[in-house]
């Protein structure tokens, strides 16, 4: 009775890990930032700018952008005052401009890094999308393993898929620390916002959140964590009524 109830809250659990982490695997929202550019009234331009107009805008416009593990998508609109409104499904303009965003992980481009910083976050991104394909790749194989072996057929199957669970953990638990020192420790936000207030106009203002992709990478730990260690239990003591 008591291996009937951890098995059933171990498989609820498992089952929302995957849910979580492929969903954080599966949509572009990991990152959320907005750029807008305030002049003065008569500025002196200043040509080669990126992204936002060289032009003082009566409306206040902004480009806006959201970057997950497949897509880098930017597109224009006006500033509101919950501009994060912007990033909902509805809420965004039928045509935006999507790139692959391995290649170019927001801030970085050619242009507003040199090739060094580019080379070196272009490796450092490769390292977290590993790390992001090794947690789903692992709570895949854990869920199979685990519905493999129900109902309490080998302990070695539970132990198996509970290792998996907790593998896939750690890897995307790494994956989210890495993001987070990308946008918070690194120097690539502060060089890009330097470049622009340079090349573009000396009132740039970037803003960045995290989206709903970065949110539910913690939970699918939590979960996997918690399941994993329920499996691993029970095929502990499934050995030992087996002996």
């Amino acid at each position: 009775m008591k291996l009937s109830v951890a098995l059933f809250f171990a498989g609820l659990f498992g089952a929302l890990a995957a849910v979580f982490i492929l969903l954080s695997f599966g949509t572009d929202y990991w990152l959320l930032a907005s750029e807008s550019c305030k002049m003065d009234p008569n500025p002196p331009m200043k040509s080669g700018g990126l992204g936002v107009n060289n032009t003082a805008d009566p409306e206040n416009t902004s480009l806006f952008y959201h970057e997950g593990f497949f897509w880098r998508c930017s597109f224009g609109g006006r500033v509101e005052e919950d501009s994060m409104l912007k990033f909902w499904f509805t809420n965004q303009p039928h045509s935006k401009t999507c790139i692959h965003a391995y290649l170019f992980p927001f801030p970085i481009s050619e242009q507003t890094h040199n090739a060094t910083v580019y080379e070196s976050a272009i490796i450092y991104r490769g390292f977290w999308s590993v790390f992001v394909l090794l947690g789903v790749t692992a709570v895949i194989l854990g869920g199979f393993i685990i519905i493999c072996a129900a109902p309490f057929a080998s302990h070695c199957l539970y132990k198996a898929g509970g290792g998996l669970f907790l593998i896939s953990g750690f890897f995307v638990l790494a994956a989210t620390v890495m993001f987070v020192i990308w946008v918070e420790l690194m120097d690539v936000v502060h060089s890009y916002m330097s470049y622009q207030e340079t090349h573009l106009c000396s009132g740039f203002q970037l803003n960045i959140s995290y989206g709903l992709s970065f949110m539910f990478a913690p939970v699918g730990v939590f979960f996997c964590l918690l399941s994993g260690l329920l499996f691993l239990l029970i095929g502990r003591s499934l050995k030992i009524h087996n002996r």
